[in-house]
C-alpha cells in the first residue's frame, strides 16, 4: 500500500515539475537546454530540494505543499537549482566558511530570478530583499557568488543577521555539491556540459535573442562573468620572457662531434661532452605599473606582487642580473623602484606602501617609460604590465614594447583597451588558486 501511494505521489510530482519546466520554457526559450538538463528524482535525504549537476532531487511532501501555495514557488525553486548549475556553483571549490558560501550562492541566484520580468516567477515585492540587493550593488556591480561571499566574510556579520539572510534566501540543500577530491576522482563531465550550455546561451542572447537579453540583464552579466576565460597568470607572465643563449653546462644535450669521434676511434665507446651553452627562457627587463587610485586596494596589489615574485623566484625564470621597474601611479607617476634580484623584490613587498590615491590616467607611465628608453636605462625592455581595477585614459600611439593591462576585478566585463595592448582580466580567486 505504501509503495503504491509513493509511486502515485512521485507521478504527481513529476507532472508538477514537468509543467514548471514547460512554463519556464514558454517564457524564456533561451533556457531550453538548461531546463531539460536535469533528471528528476524524489529523495528522503533532504526535506526540500537539492541538485548535483545531473539530478534535481525533491522531497515529495515539500514539493506538494509548495505547489498548493502556487506554481510560482515551484517554478522559482526549479530555476534556482538550474542557475546553481549554470553559474557553476555546484562545481566550484568550497570556501572556508561553508555557511556564508552557501548563502552567497543563494543570494546570487535569487537576485537574478528577481530581476527577470517573467510573470510565472513573480512574487510580492519584499523590501528586505531590495535593501540587501541595493547594499551589495553599492560595492560590487555584478552580484556574483564570489563577490557576495567576500563581502559577507569581511563584514564580520552578527549571527542573527546571517540567520535572517539564510531564512530569506534559502531554497535548496547544497549537500550534493562536489568536493575537489570527488571531482578529481570522478572527473568533471557534468561541469563541462554546463560550461558548454552556458557559453552557447551567452552567444544566443548576444546574437539571436537581443530583446530577451535586454530583459535579462542580470542573467547576461552572470553568464559573462562565469564565461570569462580563466587565465594562468604564471603562464601569462612567462610570455614576457626572452630567449637568450647563456654560457653554462647543458646537461640535457651533448656534442655530437665527440660522440662520433669516440665511436670511430674506439668502436663502441662514444665520448660524451656536454654543450657549453643552451637556450633558456629568461625574464630580463620589464616594468610593473601599479594603479594606486582610490579604487585599487592594497590587498589586491599585494597578491599581484606576491604572484609575480613567485614566478621570478624560480631560478629558470630570470637572468642573474635583471631590472624590474615597479612604478606606482595615479594621474601621475608617484614612485619608481628598481629591483635587480629576487631579494630586493621581496624587501620591496615587505615594506610596500601605496603612494598616490588620486585619479586614474595611464598616459604618464608610458611617457615616463619612453623617456627611460630614450635614456637607455633598459638593456632590453620586453614589456610593461599595468595593474589596475579601473578605467583610465590610454595613449593614442602604440609603444615600442609589449603592453598588458591586468584588471584584477571579478566582475570586470567591458574594459575597452587599445588594440595594440593585451587585456588580462583576473579574479582574486585566479591568483589565490596559484599560490
Amino acid at each position: 500500500m505504501f509503495e503504491e501511494e509513493l509511486l502515485e505521489k512521485t507521478a504527481v510530482c513529476t507532472e508538477i515539475l514537468q509543467d514548471a519546466r514547460n512554463e519556464l520554457y514558454l517564457n524564456m526559450r533561451f533556457l531550453d537546454v538548461a531546463l531539460n538538463s536535469l533528471s528528476l528524482q524524489p529523495t528522503f535525504e533532504v526535506s526540500d530540494y537539492a541538485v548535483d549537476g545531473a539530478v534535481f532531487y525533491y522531497g515529495i511532501p515539500h514539493l506538494i505543499e509548495q505547489y498548493k501555495i502556487g506554481n510560482v514557488m515551484v517554478n522559482r525553486a526549479y530555476l534556482h537549482s538550474v542557475f546553481h548549475c549554470l553559474f557553476a556553483h555546484v562545481f566550484k571549490e568550497k570556501r572556508e566558511e561553508k555557511m556564508l558560501w552557501d548563502l552567497a550562492c543563494d543570494i546570487a541566484v535569487e537576485s537574478v530570478i528577481d530581476s527577470l520580468p517573467v510573470r510565472c516567477l513573480r512574487m510580492p515585492s519584499r523590501p528586505y530583499r531590495r535593501a540587501v540587493y541595493n547594499g551589495l550593488q553599492e560595492k560590487i556591480r555584478v552580484l556574483t557568488a564570489e563577490g557576495i561571499y567576500k563581502l559577507l566574510a569581511e563584514n564580520d556579520m552578527d549571527p542573527r543577521m546571517i540567520a535572517r539572510l539564510v531564512l530569506e534566501f534559502h531554497v535548496d540543500d547544497h549537500r550534493y555539491w562536489k568536493s575537489d577530491s570527488e571531482k578529481k576522482r570522478n572527473g568533471m563531465p557534468n561541469e563541462n556540459r554546463w560550461q558548454d550550455i552556458r557559453e552557447k546561451m551567452e552567444t544566443e542572447l548576444s546574437t539571436f535573442s537581443k530583446e530577451a537579453a535586454e530583459d535579462s540583464k542580470g542573467l547576461c552579466e552572470q553568464l559573462a562573468v562565469e564565461n570569462r576565460e580563466r587565465y594562468d597568470y604564471r603562464s601569462f607572465l612567462k610570455k614576457f620572457c626572452v630567449l637568450k643563449e647563456e654560457m653554462q653546462v647543458d646537461i640535457d644535450s651533448f656534442d655530437y662531434i665527440f660522440y662520433h669521434y669516440g665511436m670511430e676511434m674506439y668502436g663502441n665507446m662514444p665520448l660524451i661532452e656536454p654543450q657549453e651553452t643552451k637556450e633558456v627562457n629568461r625574464i630580463e627587463d620589464f616594468v610593473i605599473a601599479i594603479d594606486t587610485s582610490m579604487s585599487c586596494k592594497r590587498e589586491l596589489v599585494q597578491k599581484f606582487l606576491e604572484e609575480t615574485y613567485s614566478v621570478l623566484s624560480q631560478s629558470e625564470s630570470f637572468y642573474r642580473k635583471f631590472r624590474v621597474h615597479i612604478i606606482q601611479c595615479d594621474e601621475r607617476v608617484q614612485s619608481d623602484v628598481v629591483v635587480t634580484n629576487a631579494k630586493e623584490l621581496q624587501d620591496y613587498m615587505d615594506h610596500f606602501t601605496i603612494r598616490g590615491l588620486g585619479g586614474t590616467d595611464f598616459r604618464p607611465v608610458f611617457t615616463y617609460v619612453n623617456r627611460l628608453l630614450a635614456e637607455k636605462k633598459f638593456t632590453k625592455l620586453k614589456g610593461l604590465l599595468y595593474f589596475t581595477d579601473g578605467y583610465g585614459r590610454y595613449p593614442l600611439k602604440k609603444p615600442p614594447y609589449d603592453t598588458a593591462f591586468v584588471f584584477l576585478k571579478e566582475d570586470y566585463l567591458d574594459v575597452d583597451v587599445p588594440p595594440w595592448a593585451i587585456k588580462l582580466i583576473l579574479g582574486e580567486e585566479d591568483l589565490e588558486e596559484q599560490q
